[in-house]
């Protein structure tokens, strides 16, 4: 028997340029990385829809909007989920964000997101959850991978030293 240690993804830094994609979007239509060109983007990538720490992630972008758009930033999220799934948990959750379902995870992999996990003993490959801050640029202002769901929005205002609007 021949036991392989799976390769770690790439992780991105701070400079590199963003990898492109085109992905199936909450709206029923597409959203590439072209069309975010000219903005600063928060992409973040979680593991679930409609799961308990993915809810809670997703509704804190929600209730956190006003003050990020404040700060010029747009926010997007990435799910290894299908496009329906996707959808229905964006309009469930009243997101007012888009949601991108990337089903075959090559985005994640060229984000660095999809790699090994372990799980209650268990190692098994799965969506790292990450963010990052895509500068107007096209370039990674920001990479943080292995992030927790709570918590994470107010831990990035702080980052990025933004006031959370009331």
């Amino acid at each position: 028997m021949v036991v392989t240690t799976p390769t770690p993804a790439r992780r991105l830094a701070v400079g590199d340029a963003a990898p492109d994609f085109t992905l199936p979007d909450s709206t029923g239509g597409t959203t590439s990385l072209a069309d975010l060109a000219g903005t600063r983007t928060i992409l973040y990538f979680f593991p679930q829809v409609d799961t308990p720490a993915c809810t809670q992630q997703a509704c804190d972008f929600r209730d956190s909007l006003a003050g990020l758009a404040g700060a010029g930033l747009k926010v997007v999220g990435v799910s290894p989920d299908p496009a329906a799934d996707v959808v229905a948990f964006a309009a469930e959750q009243n997101l007012g964000f888009l949601l991108l379902a990337d089903e075959d995870h090559r985005v994640a992999e060229a984000y660095g997101t999809w790699g090994e996990k372990v799980n209650y003993g268990r190692a098994y490959q799965g969506l790292i959850r990450s963010t990052f801050v895509i500068g107007a640029d096209g370039r990674i202002e920001l990479a943080q991978y292995n992030v927790r769901a709570k918590g994470h929005v107010a831990k990035l205002h702080r980052d990025l030293k933004i006031l959370p609007v009331d």
